[in-house]
């Protein structure tokens, strides 16, 4: 495909990508220097809440969601924007029953709870299922950029997961959390001014935002009260707001990225504001997203490129409008390309950093007190996280050259982050809602949990997807009609018609199910088989118990209603601010990790 980038394009291109890499090379040589781990991976604990709140929502919000979510309203209509009431359903569950915990342990690495709650193996088995879950994320979140330089530019995809890889590799290993940060919230600006080009541009050729709507509403494109109870269904409002509640928690609650950006802001009520304040802005890009695939399936509501010939999978439709909608308007294809690198480019930083922060914590510091007898010290320990996030760069790109098999970027990234999150997201559930489950029962249920999850989410043979009609009825504004896609067409047609009931029924479940399945086999397996090993005496060494004799539960390591219910239920024994008097003893807190501002402990008699 011809070239569509002009002098234009590459300056605003090659000015994002040095803006990058300058904030990286700014925060290397201010402040501290990126010399010590607080401030390495936690940015000194001293963030504003905007920062953070646009990179909670840049980090998971990449190029995938920007083609993504486009080509999901383009191919099978508006369905999907059920998903943002999820949003707002979970937010206050995050905010209110998970993080206060975190913000309690106050250490770099979320998994440092488990081991706290379970014991080291589960620690261990925790941050390996993360440390897959996000390698094989950014190797989607760099691929699909390279679709869109493709499909504009002409640019092999090698060279363009090369170049985002690169580029990302050294501004997040040079720079620390706070380039990540402040990196984020200058690629959101892109991200928005990329959705908004391709919004406008449209509207100016159609004659304003009505036309649009309309020829959405004539292709059936507008659907959104779809309350179809079949689990079969891909997207209904079950669907959307049970399992995007379920994949959002996974991430917003309990996952190390988003955990380890909200500890960087000065309190726990800072955090809390700034994941209330991601909502909107994570929000207004979704809904901004989708109605931008509406916008492109008015330009090619008669002339479908894929079945054209023009481009190889969907996820280079918006790419394609760039070069036919705006390639004679000097700066736009660039600035739309700026947008979608930097989606890319804050998703990778994101999971770099924090792959860094569970490696050091989860890997390196129990490997280095075992063979040393001691403590690696803080002044040393951020050089070691630097090489761990070149290396997680380095594989990211390799992975990047995987991702091509692995279908439309969307449902592949919510997928795997199903599949994965549900299980994790029921093993701290199991640590901060319950004083029954322990190791042996928690590590059994993940591990059948997560197994189960990757069973149902990339289980061969699957149904083939089910989009809306696309129409070649005239391609005449297009070069006219490529003869040679058709037999491709109607072959792909003709294989179709088998029908859905001859497929395995977990293989036909909408993946929107994966997470919910996975947060239920972990949870009601690790709970149950808790419960047994109790009974047979066999449950190990219990971690929540601040005594020898098991009178005394550590509050801290659970859920503040599940908390406060503890210390209700037994408060006749607590007196003198967190002292406890029971018959002839006095038990004092030795809880974990207490902020400065709580040097008493919270403990309650079993």
């Amino acid at each position: 495909m011809a070239s569509s980038f002009g002098v234009w394009d590459y300056v605003v291109f090659i000015a994002m990508l040095l803006v990058s890499a300058g904030i990286g090379v700014y925060y290397r040589f201010s402040g501290g220097k990126q010399k010590t781990n607080t401030e390495y991976l936690l940015a000194d604990r001293n963030m504003s809440i905007w920062p953070v709140s646009f990179s909670l929502m840049a980090s998971f919000m990449s190029a995938i969601t920007l083609l993504g979510v486009s080509n999901e309203n383009y191919q099978f209509g508006t369905q999907f924007v059920a998903i943002n009431l999820s949003y707002g359903l979970a937010t206050p569950i995050a905010a209110y029953l998970f993080l206060p915990v975190f913000f309690r342990l106050q250490a770099c690495s979320a998994y440092e709870y488990l081991e706290k709650r379970f014991g080291k193996k589960t620690r261990l088995a925790a941050s390996l299922a993360y440390t897959l879950q996000m390698i094989l994320y950014m190797g989607i979140a760099v691929y699909a950029p390279a679709l869109a330089l493709q499909a504009v530019t002409g640019l092999d995809q090698a060279y363009s997961i090369l170049a985002i890889g690169g580029i990302c590799t050294f501004y997040s290993t040079i720079g620390g959390m706070k380039a990540v940060l402040f990196t984020d919230v200058f690629q959101s600006v892109l991200m928005f001014a990329a959705i908004y080009a391709v919004i406008i541009c449209a509207a100016v050729k159609a004659g304003g935002l009505g036309p649009i709507w309309d020829a959405a509403s004539e292709g059936g494109r507008l659907e959104i009260w779809n309350f179809d109870p079949n689990p079969t269904t891909r997207h209904t409002w079950w669907s959307l707001t049970i399992g995007g509640m379920f994949t959002y928690l996974s991430l917003y609650a309990v996952n190390q990225t988003q955990v380890q950006r909200l500890k960087t802001v000065k309190n726990l009520k800072s955090a809390q504001k700034a994941l209330w304040l991601n909502w909107p802005i994570l929000s207004l890009l979704s809904l901004s997203t989708s109605f931008s695939g509406l916008a492109i399936y008015y330009f090619y509501r008669n002339c479908d490129p894929l079945r054209q010939g023009r481009i190889k999978v969907r996820d280079q439709t918006m790419p394609l409008f760039v070069v036919d909608a705006m390639g004679d308007m000097p700066g736009l294809p660039g600035l739309f390309v700026s947008g979608i690198f930097s989606a890319s480019l804050s998703t990778v930083s994101a999971a770099l950093n924090s792959l860094a922060a569970v490696t050091l914590e989860d890997y390196l510091k129990p490997l280095y007190q075992k063979v040393k007898r001691k403590p690696l010290p803080d002044l040393q320990s951020s050089f070691p996280s630097k090489v761990m996030a070149f290396l997680y760069g380095m594989i990211c790109i390799a992975v990047a050259f995987l991702a091509q098999k692995m279908g439309g970027v969307l449902q592949a990234s919510l997928t795997i982050f199903g599949v994965v999150g549900g299980p994790l997201f029921a093993l701290f559930t199991l640590g901060m809602f319950t004083t029954r489950a322990n190791q042996r029962g928690a590590i059994t249920g993940l591990l059948i949990g997560l197994s189960f999850s990757l069973w149902i989410g990339f289980g061969q043979p699957r149904p083939p997807l089910k989009t809306l009609d696309f129409s070649v009825e005239d391609c005449s504004d297009f070069g006219g009609f490529n003869q040679t896609s058709l037999p491709l067409a109607m072959a792909q047609r003709a294989a179709e018609p088998r029908d859905d009931s001859d497929y395995f029924y977990l293989y036909r479940l909408s993946y929107l199910w994966f997470s919910v399945l996975g947060y239920l086999v972990t949870f009601i397996v690790g709970y149950g088989t808790s419960l047994l090993l109790r009974w047979r005496g066999a449950q190990g060494t219990e971690r929540i118990y601040l005594d020898e004799q098991r009178n005394y539960i550590n509050t801290d390591l659970f859920s503040p209603p599940v908390a406060r219910a503890m210390k209700q239920r037994m408060a006749k024994f607590i007196e003198n601010g967190g002292d406890i008097d029971a018959t002839t003893a006095r038990q004092h807190s030795s809880s974990v990790d207490i902020p400065a501002t709580d040097k008493h402990g919270s403990a309650s008699p079993l």
